[in-house]
């Protein structure tokens, strides 16, 4: 079964739309017990790295997460913020974050680029997964971009004032800055690409 994470900062049902077009099922996971017959998880993002942290260790899902994802390697694939705090620490509200991946999450310079980023952006991927992503343009509302320390976990890069992590991957785990739920066609094919992993 496909399990989004529906916490208090995330964007469950946008995600849950998406995925149902594709003709999949899915249900909402809000509590750890929620996760026990996951094949998929998505934890998608919208709000602060902090928040959504804290939002997960107040249900019991961070070490759930970490359980299902790390030690099960169930797929998972963390939609902008939820792609953001797979990281070590994001710098938005100084956030002590998963660690999964090695790096930090930065905010934009507004001095060269305007913050938030707001609109449709290329994504080139780079290191391919099983099946062949399809570059193209995505929907991005960001102010922060993560820095992954090793160049491998880039699955896909984009431009804003300079390159940027678009996209990570490493083994079962997946990362958009972007949101898939909201870029058309793109988002769709993307998804449908992690949904067909297994």
């Amino acid at each position: 079964m496909i399990k989004i994470i529906d916490y208090k900062a995330g964007n469950a049902p946008s995600v849950m739309h998406a995925v149902e077009r594709l003709g999949y099922k899915a249900e909402f996971a809000a509590a750890p017990n929620d996760l026990k017959n996951a094949a998929y998880i998505i934890l998608p993002g919208v709000g602060s790295a902090g928040a959504t942290m804290n939002s997960l260790q107040e249900s019991g899902m961070k070490d759930a997460l970490t359980e299902y994802v790390i030690n099960k390697k169930i797929p998972f694939l963390g939609v902008c913020v939820g792609m953001q705090i797979l990281f070590e620490h994001s710098q938005e509200e100084d956030a002590v974050c998963f660690g999964w991946l090695k790096g930090r999450v930065k905010k934009f310079d507004s001095s060269i680029v305007r913050v938030p980023q707001m609109g449709w952006n290329k994504v080139s991927f780079v290191n391919e997964t099983p099946k062949k992503t399809e570059d193209g343009y995505f929907y991005f509302v960001n102010s922060y971009y993560a820095k992954p320390e090793d160049p491998n976990n880039i699955w896909g890069l984009a431009q804003y004032g300079k390159d940027f992590t678009a996209a990570v991957k490493k083994d079962n785990i997946y990362g958009t800055q972007f949101h898939i739920e909201k870029s058309g066609e793109a988002g769709l094919a993307l998804l449908k690409g992690f949904l067909s992993l297994c």
